[in-house]
């Protein structure tokens, strides 16, 4: 059963853009099963389902694919064009690169920006006209619903599940703050000096899996996108290797390595199945080469290089290590 989690204050906003263009929404509110009341809730909820509803016909009605946010319209279309001329991109940093570029030749009102550094990458949304001219609602409509498009979009570009490690807002925290952890899963700042997605920049160098004839299935019915959680991440295994060998007091178990990367155990464990490895797996690979590394560059005695390697006794080290090696820690680093 879908979750009414998304504000009603989107319904709204959605509606007050038919007005300005005098057209009647009650079809398109009727057809998403959203009664007049209802729309006047301060505090009500929609399902995404009904949002998907919504927002479709009002693009179609409205022939507005920007939903009226922007001082041009984007004319039905324009998102599937923008997905298109990036779908050559031999990268998924190069096709965000372009859908960003792309995007303000047809919507001047946002400067959107991809920007890689040190501690990862960020989609940035500038804001060169005031989206709040329509009133507070209608900006942060604006922002959530460009954001959500972009990753929504990266991870069907590439097939995966991109976790964010933050989404970063300029304006405070609305009365619905609680339904962003569904919209952006994982740390939401409000108050920041520009709308923001963050998530690790390792996933810019994955190849784009999809071709034209899935592009042109994908765009029959688009605006899932926004609201599909895939369950396949293709970092994963990469990033627990990461985990386990950068923050191993952190790492112990799977519920610490679990939080970590914003994930319950049991999503961890399952996305894991589904890349081929298991975490033990995982675990022995990182700890093996740890310790094997320390045996043959360092004379530490045998029990540091066991903690080291993340083992809290050495007799479960010396019984590991022979598993992995055939040989003792002793053995193996004279035979190196």
């Amino acid at each position: 059963m879908s979750i009414a989690a998304t504000p009603m204050s989107f319904a709204r906003t959605m509606a007050e853009a038919y007005a300005r263009r005098g057209v009647d929404p009650a079809a398109a509110l009727k057809a998403a099963q959203i009664t007049p009341r209802q729309l006047l809730q301060a505090s009500g909820r929609i399902t995404a389902q009904q949002m998907e509803m919504l927002s479709g016909q009002a693009m179609q009605d409205l022939d507005d694919e920007g939903l009226g946010a922007f001082n041009r319209r984007l004319p039905w279309g324009s998102y599937g064009m923008l997905a298109r001329a990036s779908l050559s991109a031999p990268t998924l940093g190069v096709a965000l690169k372009r859908w960003c570029r792309h995007h303000s030749l047809i919507a001047d009102d946002l400067d959107l920006r991809l920007n890689e550094s040190a501690t990862g990458a960020a989609i940035t949304v500038g804001e060169r006209t005031d989206l709040a001219r329509h009133g507070q609602p209608a900006r942060e409509f604006a922002l959530v619903h460009v954001l959500r498009n972009i990753h929504g979009l990266a991870c069907w570009y590439i097939d995966s599940r991109i976790p964010l490690q933050e989404a970063r807002f300029p304006f405070p925290a609305p009365a619905h703050a609680d339904a962003y952890s569904h919209m952006f899963p994982g740390s939401v700042r409000f108050d920041a000096p520009q709308a923001e997605i963050r998530f690790d920049a390792q996933y810019l160098a994955l190849p784009l899996r999809r071709d034209e004839a899935a592009l042109n299935q994908m765009l029959q019915r688009a605006l899932p996108l926004t609201v599909l959680q895939y369950r396949r991440d293709r970092l994963l295994v990469q990033q627990v290797r990461q985990a386990l060998a950068t923050e191993p007091a952190r790492t112990h178990n799977a519920q610490g390595l679990a939080t970590l990367l914003n994930l319950s155990p049991r999503t961890l464990h399952r996305q894991l199945r589904d890349e081929g490895a298991t975490l033990q797996q995982l675990k022995d690979e990182v700890r093996s080469a740890r310790a094997r590394d320390l045996l043959l560059r360092t004379t530490r005695p045998i029990k540091q290089v066991a903690a080291a390697a993340g083992f809290t006794n050495e007799k479960s080290f010396l019984r590991a290590f022979r598993q992995w090696t055939g040989m003792s820690p002793g053995e193996f680093r004279k035979a190196g």
